[in-house]
């Protein structure tokens, strides 16, 4: 009886939490809407949204052109942005933290992130463009310079422990995020004062400017990494227990990591190319999670997936409207919040061992 109960108990809480970040989500990205230096009623907001996603409106609101464009071209692909971005690094977060089995880790353990930055300071500093790409130069450099780096830490991996244990993963992550650290420090070094601060600004994170091309971009990423991540909920609750453990319950372990490091590669990679460098929403959002509902990635990815994105909507929107019109950059805000609020998870976490 005690543990049928127990049971429904935590089912119950698990769909509240489904139902809690869905809403969230949506608050959070009409706030992302709504609010700005131009405010626009609700009704207005909803009427171009719905004329165009479905071609007619719901109000009947009569909408400028200036309205339109504002709202469609310039406030709803950022806030799209926002939340690909953000439930990206929030999945690949929870991916790399049951991996490796570390609520340290975060989507920048194995490099990835610094590897798409050195590929993004490099087009900006060298000003490269490649005709066929035009705008999107740089975010296809950057994923590509992020999947580079992933296969330089895999060979040193490979040439060092051919079992691809989780310490040597993290040790090389750590060794290549070093080197690559000293060579975007190189290039600022060289930079221009203008080019320096470009370049500076980029590495802080940022989604503002950002339009319709960014988010076509990231999204056939986004659901590649997530497919992969989410279809290996099984493999990731299995390591948990230790790989020994997950071979012997039928868990083809080499094969398991393989795949969750390609997809949460894939999904940093992507959300680095189009925003920079975000920390702490990897780190902190599943941790949280986790807190809440227990270890059962079958429903830590999706709930981290949901909270990262408007997560990441509702600190886009205290950067561009705390010190208006001018804007701060995204990752500032996220490290000011997520920062302080680790700090006291893991406060808590040890006080409640003790």
């Amino acid at each position: 009886m005690r543990s049928s109960f127990i049971r429904k108990s935590l089912v119950s809480k698990i769909v509240w939490m489904y139902i809690f970040s869905g809403v969230f989500v949506l608050c959070t990205a009409l706030l992302g809407l709504l609010i700005s230096s131009v405010h626009y009623p609700i009704p207005v907001i909803i009427d171009v949204l719905s004329s165009k996603l479905f071609g007619f409106t719901i109000f009947g609101e009569e909408i400028q052109k200036t309205v339109v464009t504002i709202i469609w071209e310039i406030r709803f692909p950022r806030v799209l942005l926002a939340l690909f971005v953000g439930a990206a690094l929030s999945l690949a977060g929870a991916a790399f933290q049951g991996l490796l089995r570390n609520p340290l880790a975060d989507p920048y353990t194995i490099g990835v992130s610094s590897g798409a930055s050195l590929g993004a300071v490099s087009v900006l500093y060298f000003q490269i463009s490649i005709s066929f790409l035009g705008n999107y130069t740089l975010p296809v450099i950057a994923i590509l310079s992020g999947l580079f780096t992933m296969l330089i830490v895999f060979a040193v991996t490979h040439f060092s422990n051919r079992k691809l244990s989780i310490e040597t993963i993290i040790l090389a992550g750590i060794i290549v995020s070093s080197f690559i650290g000293a060579v975007i420090s190189l290039v600022i070094s060289l930079s221009s004062h203008e080019d320096t601060r470009q370049i500076l600004y980029w590495l802080m994170g940022n989604i503002g400017m950002r339009g319709w091309s960014h988010v076509k971009l990231i999204v056939p990423f986004f659901i590649i990494g997530a497919f992969l991540l989410i279809v290996r909920s099984r493999e990731l609750n299995a390591f948990a227990l230790g790989e020994e453990s997950a071979e012997h319950i039928g868990v083809n372990v080499q094969r398991g990591k393989i795949y969750i490091l390609i997809g949460a590669s894939l999904l940093t990679g992507a959300a680095v190319s189009v925003s920079g460098s975000i920390g702490f929403v990897g780190l902190v959002i599943p941790h949280f999670i986790r807190l809440l509902i227990g270890p059962n990635h079958r429903h830590v990815l999706p709930l981290s997936m949901l909270a990262g994105g408007g997560y990441l909507i509702l600190a886009d929107l205290i950067a561009r409207t705390i010190i208006a019109p001018s804007e701060l950059p995204i990752g500032v805000i996220t490290a000011l919040i997520g920062a302080p609020i680790f700090a006291l998870l893991l406060i808590r976490e040890r006080f409640g061992r003790g």
